[in-house]
């Protein structure tokens, strides 16, 4: 170094170096470690500008795209509005119930009505949810075992038949959309089955045509029939002037209520078509083979509770099939059990045995009658 480099670093204060190349490697390295540095920033901002798409794949903050099954189309129709209808279309054999019968009709209705409501709501208070009373269905339910109970049948016994109705029928499979058989239905034959007198006691209506005739002593049409041979005019059964059951009263009234729902297509025309035109077909070859024997197929078809369990029972959304060809075999099935009570049972009447064990299989019949899927191969 000369003298007047050692004087210029004495005036700088700068530390001697031990030579030109050391000062050359320090400056070296200081630019590579700023390019190292400027290319982990450039990174770093290529990092924020272009982020990993897959991240935002299952993020909570964001709505999920949920693909539901069909069918994809709005409607005003809802769970309460399409059980108040039902209770509307019941309404005009109803209203030709008490006509015919009286109080009894009005107190067993009324009583029905409220037991299946007061069950629905102590059970909805046990099980710790919402009330369920304002949809309807337990209403709809008290009504429709009301009507197809004899009018002499006690009060009392009606109370019970819809808590059983609601508590076993209904609420013990979880609900309503999850129970097997009709609830109104499966309370008919509880009380069946521990009452058999007074179910099968009948009451002649409040008309001139039974004035003279015991209250208690009426017999339905079919069991004059089949135990008397004796048959009932067509007037009679089409207006209800006959002995049976509540809701058995007038076939033009049950009519009124059951094109109401299918029209509102509340009710798949189906079942009802195939149950009735099952009845008409069978009993008609058998009246055919025997008509002393047989009756002919107008009287199954306006007889009983037949049209009645057809249009408000037999179509229950809950416990028929959801497929339009599992439909009709639900109703020819119907037909065909009902057909064998009523000529070779024991019992003159059998539309509650036939819905009930339709009601089985239903879950069977929508799995071997699923339509298939566009483009499905079977293995």
């Amino acid at each position: 170094m000369t003298d007047e480099e050692k004087k210029q670093q004495e005036e700088t204060g700068e530390p001697p170096s031990s030579d030109g190349k050391s000062d050359d490697k320090q400056t070296s390295d200081s630019k590579t470690g700023t390019k190292k540095k400027a290319r982990a920033r450039k990174k770093k901002k290529a990092k924020k500008k272009k982020p990993d798409p897959r991240s935002k794949l299952f993020q909570l903050d964001r709505q999920p795209f949920i693909l539901a099954p069909s069918p994809h189309q709005y409607t005003e129709d809802s769970v309460p509005k399409i059980m108040w209808s039902v209770v509307g279309a019941v309404a005009p054999a109803a209203i030709m119930a008490v006509y015919y019968f009286g109080m009894p009709a009005v107190w067993m209705i009324l009583a029905c009505i409220g037991a299946a409501l007061g069950t629905e709501a102590l059970i909805n208070r046990i099980k710790g949810e919402g009330y369920t009373i304002g949809d309807g269905s337990a209403a709809i339910t008290g009504l429709l075992l009301a009507l197809t109970l004899p009018p002499s049948f006690p009060v009392s016994g009606g109370i019970i038949g819809s808590v059983f109705a609601i508590a076993i029928g209904k609420q013990i499979f979880g609900g309503l959309g999850a129970n097997i058989f009709n609830p109104a239905l499966l309370g008919r034959a509880f009380l069946q089955a521990s009452f058999p007198v007074a179910m099968t006691t009948w009451t002649a209506p409040n008309t001139a045509k039974f004035a003279g005739i015991d209250a208690v002593s009426a017999a339905t049409p079919l069991g004059q029939f089949k135990f008397e041979n004796i048959m009932t005019q067509y007037g009679d059964l089409l207006t209800g002037n006959i002995g049976g059951s509540l809701g058995e009263t007038s076939a033009i009234a049950i009519l009124i209520g059951g094109i109401y729902l299918l029209v509102k297509k509340y009710a798949d025309w189906r079942i009802p078509v195939s149950f009735l035109g099952s009845v008409f077909i069978l009993g008609g070859i058998f009246w055919l083979i025997n008509p002393a024997q047989f009756p002919d197929p107008i009287f199954h078809l306006l007889s009983g509770g037949l049209m009645f369990g057809a249009f408000f029972m037999a179509t229950d959304m809950v416990t028929s099939p959801i497929t339009p060809k599992g439909a009709w075999i639900f109703g020819a099935g119907a037909g065909l059990i009902l057909i064998i009570i009523r000529l070779y049972g024991g019992l003159p009447e059998g539309v509650m045995y036939s819905i009930l064990l339709m009601n089985s299989v239903t879950p069977l019949i929508n799995r071997y009658t699923r339509p298939e899927i566009f483009g499905e191969v079977r293995a």
